[in-house]
């Protein structure tokens, strides 16, 4: 499947109901790139250390399955925080720090790199405005979905008409967590224990980051669901940063989940 010259990403149903008014979007996998070693497949990290033409090349790949040029698919400069920022245009220079973009813009693909964090694509198909968001522990619990979610409101979406998917990351029978994080969240929300289960390990629990974050999307007023596929257990389609870890491996490669307006 590696060998796969074309990408094959994975869809939602529920955004593929947005593609009659011109929403394209794909949470992409391993499959059809040109990496190799850990980075085997289709690595879109700029940030890895992988070689950087390959990287380039990957990302032309996915560029290409969206119907627009490289310099037009965006993605920002990930630190695990609850900021996003409007893209109107191809990102000149240094990428912005933030963990959404969201845009207004036909022809400019909005994407989330990830490596088990939980990738999250909205629409609003109605007002054609789309947005992606990095979503870790840490862009969750601080309130990333939330704030894509007014930046869109910002641009003229409105919430009870978006559509939020979560993609491809770290299921709960594979993220382990200590009792600190435990306590962090249960400080924050005594409801929150519903999404920790006992671990093997003494102190320790299992995190259920999916449901977590696609409760919090409803929450907030959107339609939502999460995928369900986990990057940790399904080696051949998905990076992961915690099995490299556990591996001992020097790196890891990163795969994106992206959305398009397409030009009318």
């Amino acid at each position: 499947m590696l060998n796969q010259t074309k990408p094959d990403p994975v869809r939602s149903p529920l955004l593929e109901g947005a593609k009659a008014q011109g929403i394209h979007h794909g949470y992409f996998t391993r499959v059809g790139g040109v990496s190799s070693g850990i980075y085997q497949g289709l690595n879109i990290g700029t940030g890895s250390n992988d070689e950087q033409t390959r990287v380039a090349e990957n990302r032309r790949r996915v560029a290409d399955w969206m119907g627009i040029p490289a310099s037009h698919l965006l993605t920002a400069h990930q630190v695990h925080s609850p900021d996003v920022v409007i893209a109107r245009e191809p990102f000149v220079g240094e990428r912005p720090k933030a963990d959404a973009i969201v845009t207004d813009r036909p022809g400019i693909a909005v994407g989330a790199s990830t490596a088990d964090c939980g990738p999250v694509l909205f629409a609003d198909a109605d007002a054609r405005i789309i947005g992606a968001a990095h979503a870790g522990w840490k862009g969750a619990f601080t309130g990333l979905l939330e704030n894509t979610i007014a930046a869109m409101e910002g641009l003229g979406a409105r919430r009870e008409r978006i559509v939020a998917v979560l993609g491809p990351s770290i299921g709960p029978k594979n993220y382990e967590v200590g009792p600190e994080f435990v306590a962090r969240f249960v400080e924050a929300d005594a409801g929150n224990i519903s999404y920790f289960t006992p671990s093997a390990n003494s102190g320790h629990a299992m995190f259920d980051l999916n449901l977590y974050t696609v409760d919090r999307l409803k929450k907030a007023g959107v339609t939502a669901e999460g995928l369900r596929r986990c990057t940790y257990a399904e080696e051949d389609l998905f990076y992961s940063y915690r099995r490299a870890t556990h591996r001992g491996e020097a790196d890891y490669g990163r795969q994106i989940s992206a959305i398009v307006l397409e030009k009318e």
